[in-house]
């Protein structure tokens, strides 16, 4: 039977992910894909746990927000895109110059143009830091998060829980991606905990997870 969650939203109503805070160590690993500008989520980590917080966020715009804002330490910032590769690729930009969202993936809600960002895999990360296991992965990367969710997969990546937000809204994605990448997880042990009432928001949470 599958175990009763108690879960607490960290960070802001817009920002805010739904963990479980009993399956947090003491110093927790914390990726944070996809920074924009609202880092709440990250500083309520950071002050509940003390914790490092790797944000991963390939827009030039939220480097400069990023420089401009009083952050902790523990917030540590890497201006490259998390994606199913390693390298550079296109970041298709916002309809509109004041909006922040850029993606990796072309679609009609973005831009015909792009620039060239680099990207790298969460494997070729995890090795550069030391990491072999990720207790939390929240993202919210505007559509890029199927692929990066299916090399978890498909690697064995070791997540204990991923809170992130489903971009099924964004043409040529639609529902069916999303339950396809849901199913996938499933099958490899990653169990929905919470879905928000839009069902784009959703935790997931790795069963009979060891460190």
């Amino acid at each position: 039977m599958q175990a009763i969650r108690q879960l607490e939203r960290f960070g802001s109503e817009y920002g805010g992910y739904f963990l479980d805070p009993s399956l947090l160590p003491a110093n927790p690993v914390i990726y944070s894909l996809g920074v924009g500008e609202d880092v709440s989520f990250d500083l309520a980590l950071i002050e509940r746990y003390g914790c490092t917080v790797h944000a991963f966020d390939p827009t030039p715009k939220v480097a400069s927000w990023v420089k401009s804002q009083s952050l902790p330490p523990e917030f540590v910032f890497h201006p490259i895109g998390i994606a199913n590769s390693d390298g550079v690729t296109d970041f298709y930009l916002p309809p509109r110059p004041d909006f922040i969202s850029h993606s990796l993936v072309r679609a009609t809600q973005y831009s015909d143009q792009s620039i060239r960002v680099p990207v790298a895999t969460l494997s070729t990360v995890m090795s550069q830091m030391g990491h072999t296991q990720i207790d939390v992965l929240k993202m919210d990367i505007e559509g890029a998060e199927y692929a990066v969710l299916s090399d978890i997969a498909g690697a064995g990546i070791q997540v204990t829980q991923v809170a992130a937000e489903f971009h099924h809204r964004l043409s040529g994605i639609g529902v069916p991606k999303t339950r396809e990448i849901l199913t996938l997880l499933n099958d490899s042990g990653m169990k929905i905990c919470y879905v928000c009432p839009r069902f784009e928001v959703m935790t997931l949470m790795r069963e009979a997870n060891g460190r």
